[in-house]
């Protein structure tokens, strides 16, 4: 269905191929694996290549022989030049150009039609996967399998993060070295991902003429895979998506001669996800049961995805959770959903738990950036409005993160698009779900400096209410921490890792983050699956003395006079001197089994909580603490906290032997 000939050239030397009209079969509906811990082979696809649906192109068009490269782009855009080299790729001037937005790719459409008189764009979706089959049916045009010629970098990788990453991670980018496809176009699978026009969305039922994308969305299409990315995802049918301002040494682009045919019509759009459906507008105001009698329910379970659910919601595992309580009362819970934590498959899901009821709804789609790993949700609200964190990976992995953030204005019926906050994709980059905000108003974000179980935590800070963000400049001690602001305006931290004198380091700021002393704190260290929370409760107490909590766990009985172990509880009525009123997170009941995450078995009784979990925790209007694990959720009052606790009060911090570091 292509000319035996190029079809001409630009004046910068753009080559054409002439795709002639055809039908053919988009998507791929091949049974999944049995055992769903990944793709038995590459003729199984992803959930969003359904349903495979007969698609007709009725208008020939021209598509690019080869991906635009260093030398064309910089006709149009000089300044990109500074960017050949970035994290050593793409120098030459016949490598396939990088760090290009799709906005950046567009516009170089418009510059090239102005300047050559002719019509340039980028290729529909279906464009695209029409001229990479090239007339072929199996997962590659070269068969069931691609070449070994292919191959550049054909894994996951953890780049451009120093402390797992190597040389060879860097590979060329040159247009052309491999075989063409069948119709004469070069490098559709591998070199650099491409963008599409379209906006990425769900494929419809039925046959197709010249379809687009939906009218609108969060992604725009990139088609045919990359290097440093596994073979899986470099199938003919296979789709990704990035956001329209997203630059990365993954993708470039090709183009297009030729105007849009006249009968493109968009695809449908998403479905409402149930978190969304029928949310109620009114502010609803509980009464009072902060400060009433004890109360505490639990566990009740959030999680709620159905089995052998493969995308975009995963049976397998589910973790990492955020919880926030909605200007309207209802609570909404999100976490991720994988079948491998460092897969591209990694996708966000939510649950709402509306005012009155008892039960979580089951678990919908909150957001999902196609094929890229969406490591560490956050949620916050200021009681106005709610704030959605976010990484965003490059690729897989959550080494290469960029943060995304998301605000909804209406109790999270609907958001707005994706902004990237955190553009270069790296370490110090992956949120943690304890997002607080300083006593003048500054939204404090902590992220993971580093992507494996030490080395601590950096805090994101914004003075405009999200709009711009900087980097405080240093280093908590330990992962995944959480952290509050004190009377006297000090920073306080916990985190996981990084132990001091084989306890849980206590890391202190009086610059607002800028530098950190540590100490050993009262509390033990906490391993893997294991998440701390730590919060100032407000509106409990008189002027001044408001508590904090901190729950965290004990994989061992705390002291002969706490027998506490798994999740428990602690408060401190001094901003931190002192700690007491240790109790677990659990009822009076019996010893019973439980589920933890992933639905494995685990105790719970008077003196045992959950063995783990990532926890993430709010304090609702009403004074109600509300506490989710990787899987349940429990809901308590400081009544509840005191109660039959143990007031293990630990000593001052005064003569403690503070520590300093770099970083």
């Amino acid at each position: 269905m292509v000319d035996d000939l190029n079809t001409g050239s630009t004046g910068i030397g753009i080559a054409f191929r002439r795709i002639e009209p055809g039908t053919f079969l988009m998507g791929n509906d091949a049974p999944l694996p049995d055992d769903l811990i990944s793709p038995s082979c590459f003729r199984c696809g992803d959930f969003d290549e359904r349903p495979v649906h007969r698609v007709t192109i009725g208008k020939a068009y021209s598509m690019g022989t080869y991906q635009i490269t260093n030398a064309q782009y910089e006709r149009f855009d000089p300044e990109h030049r500074k960017l050949r080299g970035k994290l050593g790729f793409s120098r030459g001037d016949d490598e396939a150009v990088v760090f290009v937005s799709w906005n950046e790719a567009v516009a170089f459409c418009r510059w090239l039609s102005d300047k050559e008189r002719e019509e340039y764009r980028l290729p529909t979706e279906a464009e695209w996967e029409y001229a990479c089959r090239a007339g072929t049916t199996t997962p590659f045009p070269t068969g069931n399998e691609l070449p070994g010629e292919f191959h550049k970098n054909a894994r996951r990788t953890w780049f451009p993060d120093e402390a797992r990453s190597t040389a060879d991670n860097v590979v060329p980018l040159t247009v052309g070295t491999t075989a063409p496809n069948p119709w004469g176009l070069y490098d559709m699978n591998g070199n650099v991902e491409e963008w599409c026009l379209d906006w990425y969305g769900p494929y419809g039922e039925g046959d197709r003429v010249d379809p687009a994308g939906p009218p609108d969305g969060d992604f725009r299409v990139t088609r045919g895979g990359s290097h440093s990315t596994e073979l899986y995802y470099l199938r003919s049918a296979n789709r990704s998506g990035a956001l329209p301002e997203e630059r990365s040494w993954l993708i470039g682009f090709r183009v297009v001669r030729g105007s849009l045919p006249k009968k493109a019509r968009p695809q449908r759009m998403p479905a409402l996800e149930l978190h969304r459906v029928n949310v109620r507008q009114d502010t609803v105001s509980p009464p009072p049961a902060g400060s009433g009698p004890p109360r505490f329910r639990g566990p009740t379970r959030y999680v709620k995805v159905p089995p052998r659910s493969y995308g975009p919601a995963f049976s397998r595992h589910n973790h990492d959770p955020a919880i926030c309580e909605c200007p309207n009362g209802d609570m909404l819970a999100i976490w991720y959903s994988c079948v491998e934590e460092p897969g591209r498959e990694l996708s966000v899901l939510a649950s709402r738990l509306r005012v009155g009821a008892s039960q979580w709804e089951p678990a919908s789609v909150f957001w999902d950036a196609p094929d890229r790993n969406d490591h560490a949700p956050a949620l916050w609200c200021d009681g106005r409005r709610i704030y959605h964190f976010n990484g965003m990976s490059a690729a897989a992995t959550w080494g290469p993160l960029a943060t995304i953030l998301r605000v909804s204005e209406d109790s999270g019926s609907s958001w707005s698009k994706a902004r990237i906050i955190i553009p270069d994709h790296g370490p110090r980059h992956m949120p943690i779900a304890s997002v607080f905000a300083l006593g003048d108003g500054t939204i404090v974000l902590p992220c993971d400096a580093v992507t494996g179980g030490h080395g601590g935590t950096a805090l994101w800070m914004s003075e405009d209410q999200g709009e711009t963000w900087h980097d405080a400049g240093g280093t908590i001690a330990g992962i995944h921490a959480s952290a509050v602001e004190l009377a006297d305006g000090r920073l306080l931290a916990f985190g996981r890792g990084d132990e001091v004198d084989g306890h849980m380091a206590m890391s202190v700021s009086e610059d607002r983050g800028t530098s950190w002393i540590y100490a050993a704190s009262p509390f033990p260290p906490i391993g893997g699956s294991q998440r701390l929370v730590l919060k100032r409760l407000s509106g409990t107490c008189s002027a001044g003395s408001d508590p904090l909590l901190f729950v965290s766990f004990a994989n061992e009985p705390l002291s002969p006079e706490v027998p506490i172990r798994g999740m428990f509880c602690a408060l401190s009525f001094d901003d931190g001197d002192t700690w007491g009123f240790h109790r677990p997170v659990s009822d009076a009941g019996p010893t019973r089994t439980a589920e933890t995450m992933d639905g494995m078995p685990c105790s719970i009784g008077p003196d045992t909580g959950e063995p783990y979990g990532y926890l993430s925790a709010c304090q609702a209007r009403n004074g109600m603490v509300h506490l989710i694990s990787s899987t349940n959720h429990y809901a308590f009052n400081l009544a509840w906290l005191v109660e039959h606790g143990s007031p293990c009060a630990r000593p001052s911090p005064t003569g403690r032997s503070w520590r300093t570091r770099s970083g």
